[in-house]
């Protein structure tokens, strides 16, 4: 066996002490640590990020303590999302280890215990563990983004890319919240090409932008007679969006009297032109955009809560740009070299105070708006750099504290200790394992950034509290 997984983590949830000890001791090449109650299982995720973990789920005999499991599946995957889990039940328990990989299982085993078969399911999900790490090392390397068109390094726009990786194979109807200028339609089209409609129209249309008189006869088309000018059958863009993917921009403009249409095109995925009698069935995916404020509009009578709740089988929200920590000056740096190649312009960077100025600015028109600043920019420069003055932003001055690594990490510290505390209420036993760490460890970073323990709740350091514990399930006996 190689080095790089004689260092994988491995931890077993398991009541039966006998048959922990057999596992451990079939996988004693890797790094085994094993649990017995929930608080024990979650405070070992949260300091070591194991690469999987082998959890018995327990018997379908006892719901009480197979919803606790399932629960504590759920709570493990929060912590740690790429944590494999593999689920162990009993024979009679099918549904139960469904119900693990819907919930985000990697595999299931059935018991009783088969150690050469079991030792195969588990390195199966180390190794895909393994690929998926040699898989954003990649990405790191590159810097590139795992959606085409999608330019970003932040935390947020990962989670955005790998939501959007996750959503598109599927026909479900997609909601994308999000400001104006945050590249809603980019994300719409990158659902569109990761499906299997690919090959399929991608039709766009803005709600906002079409008068309402029109937009009726732009979506649902129209016969000949239909009105005054009809002149000819037309396909309206729903119709020509057929097969393929039709994306409904600004979807909380769209007046009440066409919501009612729409709902319908939605339900039974068949539209009628105005004037005509027979529904025209369609096959095609709807994804849908707005920066309203969905709820607002449903409580003021203005969005149909019954059609809200058609389009938003999964809704993903676009984060701003000021939550995009890093991606400003790199868009920038990106927008900068296009812009300059398409006017023909000798501009080759950003002055200093330009770099200070993208990563201090606040960015409220978002992408849109530093698309517009750069192309002014480009345009407008004397020289070969574009300088702060050149993008109408102010000069901040000083760079950025956060460039300094020891006082991001300084400052990270200091924000986990107290929402550690606050979490548990003052507890410091509680805190250091929501931390992952030693209660010495805990009163030196308490010591550190001068942080009163007393202020988050009722524990003091020398009066630590007893945590409950609530055991993992156990096949054929109560919690």
């Amino acid at each position: 066996m190689n080095t790089l997984m004689q260092r994988r983590k491995l931890l077993i949830l398991e009541n039966d002490r006998a048959l922990r000890r057999e596992l451990e001791s079939v996988f004693s090449d890797l790094d085994v640590t094993s649990g017995e109650t929930s608080e024990q299982a979650l405070a070992i995720v949260r300091r070591t990020e194991p690469d999987v973990v082998l959890f018995d789920l327990g018997t379908a005999r006892e719901p009480a303590v197979a919803a606790q499991s399932l629960e504590l599946l759920r709570q493990i995957l929060n912590i740690s999302p790429d944590t494999k889990i593999i689920a162990m039940t009993e024979h009679d328990a099918r549904e139960l280890a469904v119900s693990a990989v819907g919930l985000g299982a990697a595999d299931f085993y059935y018991k009783p215990l088969d150690a050469g078969v079991l030792s195969i399911v588990v390195r199966r999900a180390l190794r895909i563990r393994e690929l998926e790490e040699e898989n954003w090392r990649l990405r790191e390397r590159t810097g590139a983004m795992a959606l085409e068109g999608i330019i970003g390094v932040s935390d947020a726009m990962r989670s955005l890319c790998r939501a959007v990786e996750k959503v598109a194979p599927t026909n479900a109807t997609v909601l994308l919240l999000g400001d104006s200028g945050t590249g809603k339609e980019l994300l719409a089209r990158a659902v569109h090409r990761l499906s299997g409609r690919a090959h399929k129209p991608f039709v766009a249309i803005n709600c906002a932008a079409i008068p309402d008189t029109l937009l009726e006869s732009e979506l649902f088309g129209y016969e000949k007679g239909a009105f005054t000018g009809a002149a000819k059958r037309t396909a309206g863009k729903l119709e020509l969006a057929d097969g393929g993917t039709v994306f409904l921009d600004e979807i909380g403009e769209m007046p009440a009297s066409l919501q009612a249409k729409l709902l319908r095109v939605v339900q039974e995925r068949t539209v009628e032109r105005i004037g005509g009698r027979v529904p025209l069935a369609l096959d095609l995916r709807i994804v849908c955009a707005t920066n309203r404020n969905l709820d607002t509009l449903i409580g003021n009578g203005t969005f149909r809560d019954d059609l809200f709740y058609r389009i938003s089988e999964v809704t993903i929200r676009v984060p701003p740009l000021r939550e995009r920590q890093g991606d400003s000056l790199l868009l920038a740096q990106f927008l900068l070299q296009q812009i300059a190649e398409r006017f023909n312009k000798p501009t080759r960077g950003l002055a200093p105070d330009a770099i200070r100025a993208i990563q201090a600015y606040r960015w409220p028109g978002n992408v849109r708006e530093l698309e517009n600043r750069i192309k002014g920019a480009v345009i407008m420069a004397e020289g070969v750099v574009v300088t702060a003055a050149d993008l109408g932003l102010e000069d901040p001055g000083d760079d950025p504290e956060y460039l300094n690594l020891r006082v991001a990490r300084q400052r990270a510290e200091a924000q986990a200790a107290r929402q550690a505390l606050a979490v548990a209420r003052g507890n410091l036993s509680r805190a250091a394992e929501l931390l992952g760490v030693t209660r010495p460890t805990l009163y030196d970073l308490l010591a550190k950034h001068s942080i009163d323990a007393a202020q988050f709740g009722r524990s003091a350091p020398h009066a630590p509290e007893a945590v409950a514990s609530t055991p993992v399930s156990e096949p054929g006996q109560e919690s």
